[in-house]
């Protein structure tokens, strides 16, 4: 869905989710993040049909999560590796994993978080990086940030009101 409200634009939250897209771009970022580059390992990991998978791919190419390369001349053919765009996305995808797996019944988990050279689970957690502490948010507010307008201002006031309280 095409958002066309600047402010919401202008938000970091608004805008990565237009770069990243949708449930197929996730997934698709997911099996990157374990090896996968080329069209047919994502067809197969996934069950996309082509013309989903294609569309999915050159979006991603399109925002700077992937760089399309050449590794075969005849027939032409391309692999999609992660950009330092799309490798700085991991953190987001551990998140949303770890939350993921915490609201599922144990029984109905097929996949965990491991590491590659133990093979102990893994639990990711978001910290932040001055203070060391795990976020929560009650200890965090948005802040209007250096392309706020006044309408961002208005909207940040009225989120604090109803944040302590205020039924503004």
């Amino acid at each position: 869905m095409q958002r066309t409200c600047s402010t919401e634009l202008n938000c970091p939250a608004a805008r990565s989710l237009e770069s990243v897209g949708d449930s197929w771009s996730m997934l698709i970022l997911r099996d990157a993040f374990q090896g996968l580059t080329r069209f047919d390992a994502f067809q197969k990991s996934l069950g996309v049909a082509p013309n989903i998978l294609t569309r999915r791919l050159k979006h991603l190419t399109t925002e700077g999560l992937f760089e399309r390369r050449l590794y075969c001349e005849r027939p032409p053919r391309y692999e999609y590796v992660l950009t330092q765009k799309g490798r700085d996305f991991f953190p987001v995808m551990m998140a949303l994993f770890a939350w993921g797996s915490q609201y599922l019944p144990p029984e109905e988990i097929a996949m965990r978080l491991g590491n590659p050279e133990t093979g102990e689970d893994r639990e990711p957690l978001l910290i932040d990086r001055v203070t060391g502490r795990a976020f929560s948010p009650e200890e965090t507010v948005i802040k209007p940030g250096p392309a706020a307008d006044e309408v961002v201002y208005e909207r940040i006031a009225h989120m604090r009101a109803w944040f302590l309280g205020f039924d503004g």
